[in-house]
């Protein structure tokens, strides 16, 4: 079952999509995404909020994010997050592992 977080970064003065360049250039985003067991890392930027930046991480279960947060990329992160002086809203979500609902599906265009 994989885990989906949603990571809200919020910083004055664009400095949240500052940091989100930053992991870009520096290669972080990168070697996160190609950890064993990631499956996404992507940052979007919400249209009516140009303070803040969404990451959505996910994950396939609990041990790929716990040996990610103990690999020494968290403490680049943290770094990083300090020096654009951001704060955090986290979301968590666990995958549903039946998919989308037959009755959901009309909703979707493909």
């Amino acid at each position: 079952m994989a885990i989906t977080i949603n990571i809200y970064y919020t910083g004055k003065e664009g400095n949240a999509l500052k940091f989100a360049k930053e992991m870009m250039s520096k290669g972080v985003v990168e070697r996160i995404r190609s950890a064993e067991g990631n499956l996404k890392y992507e940052y979007f930027a919400p249209l009516e909020d140009k303070t803040t930046i969404l990451l959505i991480d996910s994950w396939t279960d609990q041990a790929a994010i716990d040996r990610h947060h103990a690999s020494s990329m968290m403490q680049e992160i943290k770094d990083l997050r300090e020096k654009y002086d951001l704060t955090m809203k986290v979301e968590r979500y666990m995958s549903d592992q039946d998919g989308v609902p037959e009755s959901d599906q009309k909703f979707i265009r493909e």
